[in-house]
C-alpha cells in the first residue's frame, strides 16, 4: 500500500548532501524534522556551529507524516487530565507555552518569507449524541481556566450534541515548512545532512557522533529523533503508538477551515481539510494503537474511510498514511538534558501534539545550550521524577513491555516451512535454531532477518500495510532487511543467510 503523506502534493522536493568526512561543530543535531531542525535555525542564528544528521529526508519521518495542526490546547487526555496529574498551574503553563510555540512558527514564516499554506484557524472540540459528552465538558472548564478565547459555536454540519471553539490556532504544511527552514538555513555555519545514519554516540571530554559517512565532534548533542537513539532510562516512561490519516474529495459541502475533533465513546477523530492541485480534500486523523500489535492495521484505514463515508459525500480517497508517536506517562514531554548525561539534550514524549511540542522542545533546549534562561525548562525537565502523575501509565507500559519481552520469546513462532509465509506475508520462524523475521516479496523472494529487536531484544511483529517489522516494547521499526526506519534502536536487524538444510 502506497502511504504517502498528503503534504507532497504541495512541498517542492528539496535535496541535501549526506555527510561524507569527519567534522568539528559546537552541537551535533540528530533528526531532521521539526525540532532538529528548529534548534538548528536557533543555534546556528546564535552563531553556534550546528549539524544536523537525519537517517532519511529531511522532514519526511514523524513530521512529514503528522496531521500539520498548530494548537495551544493538548491532545490524548486533554487539559481536564493535566489538571487531575500534576496542578491547575501546569495545565495554564503548557497552554501558554503551547501557544508561544504557535506564535513561533509563524513569526519564522513571515521572516522567511516561508510558503507553507499557513492560516489561523479554531480548534473545535465537539460530541455527537452517542458521543464522550462529558469529556467536552471538562475541557471546556479547562480551557475557560487556562484564559483562552471560547467560542461556543461549532461550524460544521455535522449533528453537534455539544461542543466549543478556541479561536486563533493554527494549520500549515509541516513538510514545506521544515524542509525550507532547513534550505534556508543550511551553510557552512549549519550543515543539514540527508540520508547520513547515525550509528553511535559517545559522550566524554566532547561528544563523538558516529555515523555511515564520518565522525562528527561536538560539544553537545541534540536527539531529536522523536524518542532517543540508544539506551535511556527516559524509555521505561515512553508508550509507542501510531495513528492513521485519510485524505478524500467529497463531491460537495466541504467543512470550514479549522480543526475538528469529535470525541466518540472511546477515542477522538480530528478533522480538517487542505487545499492541493488536485483540489480541496477533507483529511481524517485517529484509530490509534500501540507499535506493534495490529498485523492487518488495513482496519485502522477501513474504519477512518467507513467513518467519513457516513458523514460526507466522499467522491474518491486519494491518500492513506500513517505516523509515530510516544506518550509520556505523566502526560508531559521529557525536554532537556538527559539523566544520566551532562551534554546530551532529549526530546520526546509529544504524544500527538509533536508539531508545536516540538518547536517548544527547540526553544528550550537551544536557550539551555545558549545559557540563557527559559521559564518553561522546569515544567518539562526531561529528568523529573513523577511517581504519583505516572504511577498508573507506567506500570501498565512496563508490564506491557514485560509480557512481550517474556511471552513472546517463548511461545512467537508462526510458521514451520517457508512455504507457509505467502507473498507479502511476515512471519517469525525458527531457523537453524534462531528465531527469525521472514518475509516473502511479491517476487517470490525470501527475506530473513533475526526477530530480536537490536533495542532491547524484545521480539518483532509484522506490520502488513506498511511492510514492515515493528517492536510492541520501545516502537522500533525496521524494513523486511532489517534496517532501522524509526524508534530507539541504532543497529539493524541481523541478516541471516538460509542454508539449503533450512528450505
Amino acid at each position: 500500500m502506497d502511504t504517502t503523506p498528503v503534504w507532497k502534493t504541495n512541498a517542492q522536493e528539496i535535496f541535501f548532501p549526506s555527510l561524507a568526512n569527519d567534522i568539528t561543530v559546537d552541537v551535533a543535531i540528530v533528526g531532521g524534522g521539526i525540532t532538529g531542525i528548529t534548534a538548528a535555525y536557533l543555534l546556528s542564528s546564535a552563531g553556534k556551529r550546528v549539524v544536523v544528521l537525519e537517517s532519511g529526508k529531511i522532514a519526511n519521518g514523524s513530521t512529514g507524516h503528522s496531521t500539520g495542526n498548530l494548537y495551544a490546547p493538548v491532545g490524548n487526555d486533554g487539559l481536564h487530565s493535566l489538571k487531575s496529574k500534576w496542578s491547575e498551574d501546569v495545565m495554564r503553563q503548557v497552554v501558554t507555552s503551547r501557544a508561544e510555540a504557535v506564535d513561533f512558527i509563524e513569526a519564522t514564516i513571515n521572516e522567511l518569507n516561508i510558503e507553507c499554506d499557513f492560516k489561523r484557524v479554531p480548534w473545535c472540540l465537539f460530541a455527537e449524541k452517542s458521543g464522550n459528552k462529558s469529556y467536552v465538558e471538562a475541557e471546556r472548564k479547562m480551557a475557560e481556566k487556562a484564559g483562552l478565547t471560547i467560542s461556543n459555536e461549532v461550524p460544521l454540519n455535522l449533528p453537534v450534541e455539544t461542543g466549543f471553539s478556541i479561536l486563533n490556532q493554527a494549520q500549515f504544511n509541516p513538510l514545506q515548512y521544515t524542509s525550507s527552514l532547513a534550505q534556508k538555513i543550511q551553510s557552512d555555519n549549519c550543515q543539514v545532512y540527508d540520508f547520513t545514519k547515525v550509528t553511535n554516540v559517545k559522550e566524554g571530554e566532547t561528544c563523538t557522533v558516529e555515523t555511515n559517512g564520518g565522525t562528527v565532534t561536538a560539544s553537545q548533542v541534540i536527539m531529536a529523533t522523536h524518542t532517543p537513539k540508544g539506551i535511556y532510562l527516559v524509555h521505561t516512561s515512553m508508550e509507542p503508538y501510531r495513528e492513521y490519516a485519510v485524505a478524500v474529495i467529497l463531491n460537495s459541502d466541504y467543512p470550514p477551515p479549522g480543526i475538528f475533533w469529535n470525541m466518540l465513546s472511546t477515542q477522538h477523530y480530528s478533522l480538517r481539510t487542505y487545499d492541493t492541485p488536485d483540489g480541496r480534500m477533507l483529511i481524517v486523523i485517529g484509530e490509534s494503537h500501540k507499535v506493534g500489535t495490529r498485523e492487518w492495521n488495513n482496519e485502522c484505514f477501513q474504519k477512518l474511510e467507513g467513518f467519513l463515508r457516513r458523514k460526507f459525500d466522499v467522491a474518491s480517497i486519494e491518500y492513506k498514511w500513517s505516523a509515530q508517536q510516544y506518550r509520556s506517562s505523566d502526560g508531559l514531554p521529557h525536554i532537556g538534558i538527559s539523566t544520566g548525561n551532562k551534554k546530551t539534550y532529549i526530546a520526546t514524549g509529544f504524544a500527538a501534539d509533536g508539531l508545536t511540542y516540538g518547536t517548544l522542545a527547540a526553544m528550550i533546549i537551544s536557550d539551555q545550550i545558549l545559557e540563557r534562561e527559559n521559564k518553561w525548562s522546569n515544567t518539562y525537565k526531561a529528568g523529573r521524577l513523577t511517581p504519583v502523575a505516572s504511577f498508573t501509565n507506567f506500570v501498565k507500559e512496563n508490564v506491557s513491555v514485560g509480557f512481550h519481552l517474556v511471552k513472546d520469546h517463548l511461545t512467537k513462532k508462526e510458521a514451520e516451512q517457508f512455504d507457509q509465509v505467502r507473498s507479502k506475508e511476515g512471519k517469525i520462524m525458527t531457523v537453524d535454531g534462531k528465531k527469525c523475521a521472514v518475509h516473502r516479496d511479491e517476487e517470490g523472494n525470501l527475506h530473513v532477518v533475526s526477530a530480536i529487536c537490536t533495542h532491547l531484544g524484545c521480539v518483532v511483529h509484522w506490520n502488513w500495510n506498511e511492510q514492515s517489522w515493528d517492536c510492541p516494547c520501545h516502537g522500533s521499526r525496521f524494513t523486511v532487511d532489517g534496517e532501522v526506519i524509526e524508534g530507539p534502536a541504532i543497529a539493524s536487524l541481523k541478516k541471516i543467510t538460509i542454508t539449503t538444510e533450512s528450505r
